[in-house]
């Protein structure tokens, strides 16, 4: 091909490369925008706090001590609200069908693991006068609502909590609260609509200062050395789930609020 017969075919090929390359800096401009850091505000914030929330549920942050500031509306709408209870319904869901592919020996040894604060029972009303986890957490004051026994139920764990009794399973609760908690504990459990445990693991005395992780993974392999056989174990922290032994399945349920080593 002679050099002038080539010339209309460079230039549009130069017109493509050149489109292509206003379209990748207009992308990547695009993705800029949609990664915006702290402070854009607007739809930013929203796309922000939903990575947010995605890399704490997936312990892909690790330990964090309290939520974005931007974030604490996102927060307090989704605890508040139907996508909070959907995605709850979601996990009880899962946990059942694997639950129901479990055979069950019928020599009481068969156990589902429960953590309790926010996994059966529900602490919104007391986070909602203290900042949704925006503050720092205050012990005292929450043992003062412990205390209380006022609590509610996460629905769709006690639905799980009734059809897992019906399927033959042992129920063992175990908590980070402490032994002096037992009575209140119970008694919330109860009101709540829990029953037939098997047994409720609180921390004692010895317990003090062992991290959650330290401390859950000792009860279990209590409980393994007894011979029950952990098939399930459900919690809203990692550090209820992590550590060794660890159950057949762990299923993590939502909680944006805190966090929990």
């Amino acid at each position: 091909m002679e050099p002038f017969q080539s010339l209309p075919f460079l230039l549009l090929y130069g017109s493509v490369i050149a489109i292509a390359i206003a379209s990748a800096d207009s992308s990547h401009s695009l993705l800029r925008m949609r990664i915006a850091p702290a402070g854009a505000g607007g739809a930013a914030d929203g796309l922000f706090c939903d990575s947010w929330r995605l890399s704490v549920e997936t312990n892909n942050a690790g330990y964090w001590r309290t939520i974005p500031p931007k974030c604490l509306e996102i927060v307090v709408t989704y605890v508040n609200g139907d996508r909070y209870l959907s995605d709850s319904d979601i996990i009880a869901v899962d946990c059942l069908s694997f639950a129901e592919t479990v055979r069950i020996v019928g020599d009481k040894k068969d156990v589902w693991v429960f953590d309790i604060d926010e996994t059966l029972l529900s602490n919104v009303p007391y986070y909602s006068v203290h900042g949704f986890g925006s503050e720092a957490f205050n012990e005292t004051s929450f043992d003062e609502w412990v205390a209380l026994a006022r609590a509610s139920a996460l629905p769709a764990s006690l639905r799980l909590y009734d059809q897992l009794l019906g399927l033959g399973f042992q129920i063992v609760l175990l908590t980070g609260r402490s032994e002096n908690q037992r009575n209140a504990t119970e008694k919330n459990l109860l009101l709540a609509g829990y029953h037939s445990w098997e047994r409720i693991i609180l921390r004692q005395t010895s317990d003090f200062g062992k991290p959650a992780v330290s401390y859950k993974s000792e009860r279990r392999a209590t409980l393994e050395a007894e011979g029950f056989r952990i098939h399930g174990n459900s919690g809203d922290q990692w550090s209820d789930l992590l550590g060794t032994p660890m159950a057949d399945r762990s299923f993590k349920l939502p909680n944006p609020m805190y966090y929990i080593k």
